[in-house]
């Protein structure tokens, strides 16, 4: 492009860069030229146009070690691609996308590199619920999948005769087609093929062409011990099938654990509250506590304070993957008696009489504090 003295401006200057700049950032440098002045962007702007050669021209020199050496010993003058017109062949129906497909990758749609021959089958998901018990020590649970299959009346191909899909008319099997817009080609994926390359002129009735039909199959899930709420179980290969050939993908099992009604977990650490009576904890004694394991008899020493805690060594958790165990937490309440009988009544009156500060160590603590702050 030429400036106000007829000549063409530095290609430096052109990318707004220094001639130290590195190949990156050069590259950055265009890209951000080019996005501004892009035909797309400016149509029918004959000077956002012109800018555009301008930058593209610059780009072409200096990205190519040789020809910038040369550029900057000798100028425009030493450019063998002056006006693009030359021995490189013309800028004049270029085809962008071979040239700067990588920058122009957004503003083209980057689909470049022919058709697809075949393509990887779509990942499934499957939510599975299962009790608090089979998530700590695991199972193998069946479930319905519904998975399409090859269609059995094309034999996968999706053709009515079987001759299967045959390469697209319109892009000639390509996948895509190309066309002149202004002064450089465009390539877009081909709309009647998808992109594939290929239609199939005689679609089955059954799958509409697909090669596949919906189907519904039982298959066994091995859930380990240890997995926990949210874990994700991976089948592989156990998808839907690939297109012509592709592979399957696979299927991905998100484990849903019920609520417990005596359990909490962290972790690997279960969590449980057992009510025990006044006399227990007062006297002490052996009590019955649920566990994963079933029931294990545990300790309770005489004077136990109601939301004291107490541990059972390995009956969590397991770890996955692992021989490992959690513990259990056991946090005892005391419960007030409601109802009392009149004898119950009497000897707890007595009771009250008989037990001095001595047999309530905190009561006595606390009042003592009390009196010590208020007087």
């Amino acid at each position: 492009m030429a400036g106000a003295a007829g000549q063409k401006r530095d290609y430096y200057e052109v990318l707004g860069v220094q001639k130290s700049v590195s190949a990156q950032e050069l590259k950055s440098a265009f890209r951000k030229v080019a996005l501004q002045y892009h035909p797309d962007r400016n149509p029918g702007n004959h000077e956002a146009e012109e800018k555009f050669k301008e930058a593209s021209e610059a780009y072409e020199v200096l990205s190519d070690p040789e020809r910038r050496a040369k550029y900057d010993r000798f100028g425009h003058s030493g450019n063998p691609f002056e006006g693009f017109g030359g021995a490189g062949g013309g800028f004049q129906g270029v085809n962008i996308n071979d040239i700067f497909g990588e920058i122009f990758g957004d503003i083209f749609g980057g689909a470049r590199g022919g058709r697809r021959t075949s393509s990887r089958g779509a990942d499934l998901r499957y939510n599975l619920e299962i009790t608090f018990e089979e998530a700590a020590f695991g199972c193998r649970p069946k479930v319905t999948i519904p998975r399409p299959k090859k269609c059995e009346t094309c034999t996968g191909t999706g053709s009515k005769s079987g001759a299967g899909p045959r390469p697209c008319s319109t892009c000639g099997g390509a996948g895509e087609v190309r066309y002149t817009q202004g002064f450089f080609a465009v390539s877009r994926p081909c709309g009647d093929c998808g992109g594939t390359g290929a239609v199939v002129p005689d679609p089955c009735p059954r799958c509409k062409g697909s090669g596949k039909v919906p189907s519904e199959e039982v298959i066994e899930v091995a859930i380990p011990g240890g997995v926990d709420n949210g874990t994700r179980v991976r089948l592989s290969g156990m998808g839907e099938p690939g297109d012509r050939g592709g592979p399957a993908g696979d299927l991905y099992v998100t484990v849903i654990v019920k609520e417990h009604p005596l359990f909490q977990r962290e972790e690997y650490e279960v969590f449980c509250e057992v009510p025990i009576s006044f006399t227990q904890a007062a006297l002490g004694a052996k009590i019955d506590v649920p566990t994963l394991d079933g029931k294990v008899k545990m300790t309770i020493p005489s004077g136990t304070q109601s939301g004291k805690v107490f541990r059972l060594k390995s009956k969590g958790i397991p770890h996955l993957h692992s021989q490992q165990r959690g513990d259990q937490h056991v946090r005892v309440v005391v419960e007030t008696p409601t109802e009392l009988t009149a004898k119950q009544r009497e000897l707890l009156e007595k009771f009250a009489e008989a037990a001095g500060e001595e047999s309530h160590p905190q009561s006595k603590s606390f009042f003592a504090k009390v009196k010590e702050l208020f007087g």
